[in-house]
């Protein structure tokens, strides 16, 4: 039996029709729920959380819209995945910035006690939190096959959409 994961970044309400929603990520939500409900493997959720005081950390200094503060409406998985999520009890990383040291160890530490076949990436934002992401799971898991399909992905913009879709493509990683 193999052993796949697929790790859904920050599909948050926030960031689908909240406070930096956008029309791509509502674009990919039927692709991703598919996607979700059919995967032959594991699924592990990241989940962008702040706190109250999210304007006065470096983030909120760079990117002054509050978004993803713990508890609120805007925090919580898209409704279809929290159902899914909820269903399966599959686990929820909270993560306080980009990319998620704890998912790479997790996975890490699996993949010692049971070779990883591959991991998938699907989610938000493409350039930010998705290549964040890949990368740190590449550097921890150089032999792991990692993958990411664009069609269950979407960027700030189209052209940070594409250039993080490179990117990963010059870091060994496959871009469906």
């Amino acid at each position: 039996m193999e052993n796949r994961f697929l790790i859904v970044v920050d599909m948050q309400n926030d960031f689908v029709g909240g406070s930096l929603g956008s029309e791509a990520a509502q674009a990919i939500t039927l692709n991703v729920l598919k996607k979700v409900a059919h995967f032959p493997g594991k699924v592990i959720f990241t989940q962008d959380t702040h706190g109250s005081d999210y304007l006065e950390t470096q983030e909120g200094r760079c990117l002054p819209v509050e978004h993803c503060i713990k508890g609120t409406p805007g925090w919580r998985l898209i409704p279809g995945l929290e159902k899914l999520q909820q269903e399966h009890h599959w686990p929820v990383i909270q993560k306080p910035c980009f990319g998620s040291w704890k998912l790479a160890e997790e996975l890490r530490q699996i993949n010692q006690a049971r070779p990883i076949q591959s991991i998938e990436l699907i989610g938000l934002c493409t350039d930010i939190c998705v290549v964040s992401n890949a990368l740190l799971l590449k550097a921890a898991l150089p032999e792991v096959e990692i993958r990411v399909d664009s069609r269950c992905c979407a960027g700030v913009t189209p052209e940070s959409h594409q250039a993080a879709l490179d990117t990963m493509k010059s870091c060994q990683i496959i871009v469906e």
